[in-house]
């Protein structure tokens, strides 16, 4: 979409997108934090569950399921959070710069 600076009509302008890597970075770790702490229960259960088929399945499912639910939550959070991020940028942020003139603006203001 072309979006010309209103100060100085310059076809230079880039985003910014703040709120977008904000939200996504903070979304990242929550998921991961959540993710990797409901694995670590899952396991824990998993763990007294597995106890048939030895002490290697026991500790190859613990670490499995962490790193993949830590994954998981992860990747899910900073999706969330991204998009989250990209409103905040559209509606509330000056979200285009202009390389030209150095104004900050919105395209909703």
């Amino acid at each position: 979409m072309y979006t010309p600076c209103p100060s100085c009509n310059s076809e230079r302008v880039v985003t910014k997108n703040i709120g977008r890597q904000t939200c996504g970075l903070i979304g990242l770790v929550g998921g991961g934090t959540g993710g990797a702490a409901g694995a670590l229960s899952g396991a824990e259960s998993g763990a007294i569950i597995g106890v048939r088929a030895g002490p290697l399945g026991i500790a190859i499912g613990c670490i499995s399921g962490a790193i993949l639910g830590g994954l998981m939550g992860g990747a899910a959070g900073a999706i969330t959070g991204a998009t989250i991020g990209e409103h905040i940028d559209e509606k509330l942020l000056d979200n285009y710069h202009c390389l030209a003139c150095g104004y900050s603006f919105s395209i909703n203001h």
